[in-house]
This record gives C-alpha cells, structure tokens and sequence, in this order.
C-alpha cells in the first residue's frame, strides 16, 4: 500500500479530482443496481459474500476456510465463487481443482481448492461462475469470496473484512486513498471482522494462528516455527497484500525474518530464491501454491486458520440457519 494512502498529504490531494470522477462512478453503479437499473440476479440457494472496502490483503481467504468450515457443521453443502486473479477463463467458468496450476486458475483460487474440500468455480463475472457451480456440484450454499463490488449476483449476506493496523488509510477513495467504496457503505453490511489489532465498535476480533512450516516439496514434514530456532534467521517471502503482517507472524514466532516482500499475486522466477546462502525460505501458503517447482528442501510456507470470537460465530451461524430455512 503506497504511504500517501495511510495518510492525507500532497500526493493524495494532488489526485483529488481523479478520486471524485471514481466516487461519482462507484456511486451511480451502485444507485443503479437498488433502482433496478441494472439487474441483480438471485440464486436458488443462499449467498454470502466476504470482501473488504480498501484495496490490498485484509485476511478474506482465511475468512472464506472458516466460514465454509462452519456452514459445513451446520449440515450445509458448501461451494466457492472467485474471480481467479491472474488466470484467463475465457467465456466459460473454470471448475478448480486441487491438481489446477496457479497459472490456469489463479493463487487464491488454488489454495481455496486445496484447503476447503469444497467445489470452487471461477469467472470474472460471478453470477455465470455460480450458476456453473450449481449446474456441475451438489452445493446449497454460495460463497463469494473477493465479491463486495460485484452487485449482479444478488446476496443474503455480506461480511467484510478489514486490517486492523491500516484500517481504512486515509478514508479517501481510489487512487487518492485505498478505499474501493465510500466508508457510507459500511452501513449496509451485515458483519464487519477486524483482523489483528483492537477491533472498533460492532467489529468482530479475528486472529490468524499459523504455529508450524511444511515443506513445499514434501508436505508431510511439518515443522513447528519454533524448531528453527530462537533468533534463527531466515529469508521470509511473500507476495501478498499485507507482506508486513507475515513478517510480524514470523518474528511473534522469535524468528529474525531477512524480508522479501513482492507485489500481490506476484509471478515468482526462479531468481526470486538465488540467495547467496543456505537460510531456511519461509513464504505464505498463497505463494506456495505457485512455487513448488522453484524451490529445494529448504523453502516452508506457513498456513494460517483465522480465529473469530464465540459473539461473531453465534451471529453467523444464526443469520445462516434462518436463510436455509427460507430457502427451503
């Protein structure tokens, strides 16, 4: 996240005008979709949206294994629609599977698959993905995940995630601040989750835990962040929205991280692990997906699981046993 994006400065004034020609879009789209200019489309099953009003890393795929997770123990049949940043679908939707490359489907999509036992379809255009989604797999609840601003499918439910440290920056709208949406649209979401830091009034707490590594090229060895060693240092990768909360995981852990942070959804080469060393590589789960065959046995990712507080998981799960019931 660009720094004149946390705060109101030169920069950001300067991008003014620009900010007012988005708003003014961002608002007419939406004032269109709640006249009926443009059609929402509804589904025979529930949906429920995670996003996040700011550009960049929130916490949004932890948040999609948790809630499908939970929808799964209330006896629902789970499936995931995303957009598949990166990956080029074509006109048809793109059923991801956990053999699916990075490349065909995109690194967010791929982790979904492989971390949610759950059928995940991707297109741009969510309503063509979730329609693909009911047509190939016994699923009876959506999720959307990334799907805030797609206002053509229609929703049941909305939660958006925010980082707890950046919140919403400077409160402006793109490109003068990080905000995709003016912060009005709060109004109508139904669960707001913070994640890390204090949680504001109405917000949710989330954590995200992550205590062991598991290599890349062999998954079955796990590897507890501890046995590294206290003051162990290591090359920390990531290339993700928030590469500065990974580094703070690894050294809550007592590890001392050398930082290579990439841009999100980064394109890893080869080059990106030439270090003149032999340091343990330690990277998010996300870039892992993508980086197998680049590195040795030395390179580990850390997978996380989000943790919501029991007033949130209550509210969720009662919001979600009323929209079976009225679906049915």
């Amino acid at each position: 996240m660009p720094g004149y994006w946390l705060r109101r400065g030169i920069v950001s004034w300067a991008l003014w005008p620009v900010e007012i020609l988005y708003g003014a879009m961002v608002r007419l789209r939406r004032y269109a979709y709640q006249q009926g200019w443009l059609t929402r489309v509804g589904l025979e099953v529930p949906v429920l949206v995670v996003g996040n009003l700011t550009v960049g890393g929130t916490g949004k795929t932890p948040l999609v294994l948790w809630l499908v997770d939970r929808l799964r123990e209330q006896g629902f049949r789970p499936g995931i629609v995303s957009r598949g940043y990166g990956a080029k679908p074509g006109r048809q939707p793109i059923s991801v599977t956990p053999d699916s490359t990075a490349a065909q489907v995109g690194d967010e999509p791929l982790l979904l698959a492989r971390r949610s036992a759950c059928p995940v379809m991707i297109h741009p255009d969510r309503v063509r993905a979730a329609r693909a989604l009911l047509a190939t797999h016994s699923v009876n609840v959506i999720v959307s995940d990334d799907g805030l601003q797609h206002y053509r499918l229609a929703r049941d439910l909305e939660i958006a995630v925010l980082d707890g440290h950046r919140r919403y920056g400077n409160g402006r709208l793109l490109p003068a601040g990080p905000l995709r949406e003016p912060l009005s649209r709060l109004r109508s979401i139904d669960f707001m989750v913070c994640n890390g830091a204090h949680p504001g009034p109405g917000e949710a707490a989330m954590t995200l835990q992550g205590e062991n590594a598991v290599s890349i090229v062999d998954p079955l060895r796990v590897r507890p962040l501890g046995r590294f060693g206290p003051g162990a240092r290591v090359h920390a990768v990531a290339g993700i929205g928030n590469p500065a909360r990974f580094f703070a995981h690894l050294r809550g852990a007592e590890l001392v991280p050398i930082e290579h942070p990439f841009p999100d959804h980064h394109a890893f080469s080869a080059d990106d692990f030439a270090f003149p060393d032999t340091l343990p590589i330690i990277m998010t789960e996300k870039d892992a997906v993508k980086c197998r065959e680049l590195c040795g046995p030395n390179a580990w990712y850390v997978p996380v699981q989000a943790r919501l507080d029991s007033e949130f998981t209550l509210g969720i799960l009662r919001a979600v046993r009323e929209m079976g019931a009225a679906y049915s």
